[in-house]
């Protein structure tokens, strides 16, 4: 899942060498995935009103549904 995360938001930017997804275990036993990008490619990643961000949530935990487990996307500054 982290591969896919790490090629949607490469795609999407202007400054794909930029971009880290960290990993992380929540407490209640779901994957964190915490995104960072170069600041020009912030607005990029979220669209307008939040439109992109939204999907690519929506992709991840379909994607974590599928193979029985919860996601969370965070767009870190």
């Amino acid at each position: 899942m982290k591969e896919l995360l790490t090629y949607i938001i490469q795609s999407l930017v202007d400054n794909p060498d930029q971009v880290t997804v960290d990993e992380h275990t929540a407490s209640g036993g779901g994957i964190v995935f915490e995104v960072r990008v170069a600041d020009g490619d912030m607005g990029k990643v979220i669209g307008r009103q939040g439109r992109i961000v939204r999907q690519i949530r929506v992709l991840m935990k379909a994607v974590a549904q599928r193979q029985g487990k919860k996601v969370t996307v965070d767009i870190l500054d």
